[in-house]
């Protein structure tokens, strides 16, 4: 009987190793954008942008948020050298490419609609565009599997884009612009087309994906959430004009002006009748305010957002005390939306589903609100 071989030593690795080895083979360069008075106009009437003046940081999870005809997809396509500005200037990396055409510029862009090429597999999609460049066969294949690792596709390149699903389709429009390397990844709503269990899936791994690499992203959406889910810092377009600039907790609990606080889901503004620095009247009654408030005109509004109100009889000190009574009750799984009904007024109130015995509409409650939680909002 021969004596059995003796077993090969086993090397434990750090299971982040391949994770590490994959961002370092990927681009790491990102570039800033500076916008300078851009300007874009179709025909005579139709201004899609107003002077805007913007600056987005290398590195950054960037994201044009705005209803439908704002101008977000016009300057998405100007970034991209898709459309080219009646005015102003563009500046990507501090170099002035306003009128640089787009395959010279450092800028890949994910579309909408992806944009593959259904007939092709995978990898002849993912390697389009270098061949487009003239980069050798041995570069093609070194690129397209380093790649295709990266965004985890290495089951599927040999696979027809038809034979896929909407989910790795985006993930492959993803590959596709990161593999000619660019400094600058425009993403013109690439998501909207998805169900929202996958697209909050990839709402994630988008995020993950730009922090690993470092890239800058530049991302167009009119979804509130889904911006404030994945950026650094959002700007609020309407009528071609940014409204407001900032990270998402900035936008989201305080917003510039009352478009701001309307796009971003605030239903609980009511207008302001009366005012002094430390309260305003409204059509709730008279709200005691934090006097560190900054003051806006007479004819601005009072947010108070439905998270931040308290139902129950106890109120604590210092805070506002009001009385209604439940008009509307709907039932969210992990939260519970009441709409209350104040001295004629409805107001919006969300409470966290705790277990907690449910108010039963018609039931009269009482409401209490934090004076720092009241926002005056210009018109």
């Amino acid at each position: 009987m021969t004596n059995p071989m003796p077993a090969p030593e086993v090397e434990y690795s750090d299971p982040l190793d391949d994770i590490r080895e994959r961002d370092e083979a990927m681009p790491r360069e990102a570039s800033s954008i500076e916008l300078k008075g851009l300007r874009k106009q179709f025909g005579k009437d139709t201004v899609a942008l107003d002077g805007v003046d913007l600056t987005i940081e290398a590195g950054e999870f960037f994201t044009l948020l705005g209803p439908s005809g704002c101008g977000k997809t016009t300057l998405l396509r100007i970034l991209a050298g898709l459309e080219d500005p009646d005015g102003g200037k563009l500046l990507i990396g501090g170099k002035d490419v306003t009128d640089i055409p787009p395959h010279r510029r450092s800028v890949n862009t994910v579309f909408q609609s992806y944009a593959l090429f259904p007939h092709l597999s995978v990898r002849d999609n993912l390697a389009f565009g270098l061949r487009m460049r003239g980069e050798s066969a041995v570069e093609r294949q070194r690129k397209v599997a380093e790649v295709a690792d990266f965004i985890q596709l290495g089951s599927l390149v040999e696979r027809r884009v038809d034979q896929l699903s909407g989910g790795q389709r985006q993930r492959i429009a993803l590959a596709r612009a990161l593999v000619c390397e660019p400094n600058v990844l425009l993403l013109d709503e690439p998501l909207s087309a998805l169900d929202a269990g996958l697209r909050g899936q990839l709402q994630v791994e988008l995020q993950r994906i730009q922090k690993r690499l470092g890239m800058t992203f530049v991302f167009v959406t009119h979804d509130q959430d889904e911006a404030m889910v994945m950026s650094d810092r959002i700007a609020v377009l309407d009528s071609g004009i940014i409204q407001q600039v900032g990270t998402p907790s900035e936008v989201y609990e305080h917003p510039v002006n009352a478009f701001v606080a309307r796009f971003m889901g605030h239903d609980n503004l009511f207008a302001i009748q009366r005012s002094a620095d430390d309260w305003v009247d409204t059509d709730l009654g008279r709200l005691q305010l934090d006097p560190a408030q900054q003051r806006v005109e007479q004819q601005g509004w009072l947010l108070i957002r439905p998270e931040t109100l308290e139902l129950g009889i106890e109120v604590p000190p210092g805070y506002n005390r009001l009385e209604g009574t439940v008009r509307e009750r709907l039932y969210r799984g992990s939260r519970i939306e009441y709409r209350l009904d104040i001295n004629g007024a409805t107001l919006m109130a969300v409470a966290s589903n705790l277990g907690q015995r449910l108010h039963a509409v018609g039931d009269r409650v009482t409401v209490s609100v934090c004076p720092e939680d009241l926002v005056r909002v210009a018109a």
